[in-house]
């Protein structure tokens, strides 16, 4: 969670950005804003964004509302919102994922580098691996063991072929030594439910996507990326702490927006997020799904976002992802 002298930051940001904005930038948002999530329901993207754009609404008086928009592995609904208007009427929402996509893809239907720009990152999670309750993999180890000892046999779900999960699994068996199956789903919600039913051994996901599973009892964590444990989980270790080294991928949600949406209006939103962040109901939330309340500005998220994408081009190179 963020110390008191990260929230005093967020809250100095949020004050500065106040200050700057023109009486222009204050009528916006004069109309609802649509927040694009290029997955299907029920996953941690969509969760994480349709929270978000409560609170928007509640702190600008403005509906903010979402519409999954899914397909291609987000690009789709990306697609979608690059060539909307600049106006901050239309965002899009996303994760890690979105640093893959040079990797995934021959070719986009958008200019990835130019067409959308960062407004800010907002929710961070861990990675953690999940399996059903009762199965017979009680430990990261286990299930590793279980790999060595069939390679290519122990199963797991993502949404999709270069979707953050899979390669997020992929780097995992490149840090353990081991080759897994994949089985890819049309979304992260389908691979949960087929952990959840037996078709796969494990998934995985970011901690916000299987939290509600995880404290239903149906299913269990067997590590958590990160140099610690999770406030909600402190029985589940690290991977490190499992002998996984150099396993350390932590997946964050944030929102673009088209190309040449006005300055004070791109303030603006930042001022609204850092706030939200900066809200103790928001900090409750984070630590309930086991993750962490922060904030990047603009270009802080595109510096993280760089050397993100240039992270993922090695994992795809070590796995041999063919682009699609």
């Amino acid at each position: 969670m963020l110390n008191r002298r990260s929230i005093a930051g967020v809250l100095a940001f949020a004050a500065w950005l106040g200050v700057t904005l023109d009486a222009g930038a204050q009528a916006w948002p004069a109309k609802p804003v649509k927040i694009v999530v290029p997955y299907p329901p029920g996953g941690a993207v969509d969760a994480v964004s349709r929270k978000i754009a409560q609170h928007l609404t509640q702190q600008t008086g403005q509906s903010f509302f979402v519409e999954n928009k899914a397909g291609a592995t987000g690009t789709i609904g990306a697609s979608q919102v690059a060539q909307s208007a600049a106006d901050g009427y239309t965002l899009v929402a996303n994760d890690t994922t979105y640093a893959l996509l040079p990797h995934i893809f021959k070719k986009l239907p958008f200019d990835w580098a130019h067409d959308l720009q960062p407004v800010g990152a907002f929710m961070f999670a861990p990675m953690t691996v999940a399996v059903k309750t009762g199965s017979p993999y009680k430990t990261i180890n286990e299930l590793v063991a279980a790999a060595k000892a069939n390679p290519g046999k122990v199963s797991y779900g993502s949404g999709g072929p270069g979707s953050a999960p899979h390669f997020t699994s992929e780097a995992l068996g490149v840090a353990s030594g081991v080759k897994f199956m994949h089985v890819p789903f049309k979304g992260a919600g389908e691979a949960t439910a087929a952990v959840l039913g037996g078709v796969v051994e494990f998934q995985v996901a970011s901690t916000p996507g299987v939290m509600g599973q995880v404290k239903s009892g149906s299913m269990q964590l067997l590590a958590v990326s990160g140099d610690k444990r999770l406030n909600a989980l402190p029985q589940v270790p690290t991977f490190h702490e499992s002998g996984i080294k150099g396993f350390g991928v932590i997946n964050f949600t944030g929102l673009w927006a088209p190309k040449n949406v006005p300055t004070e209006v791109m303030n603006r939103l930042q001022r609204e997020l850092a706030t939200a962040m900066a809200s103790a109901d928001m900090r409750a939330y984070a630590d309930g799904i086991g993750a962490e309340a922060g904030f990047w500005d603009s270009a802080t998220f595109a510096k993280k976002l760089h050397e993100s994408t240039t992270l993922w081009g090695k994992v795809a190179a070590d796995t041999g992802f063919d682009k699609q």
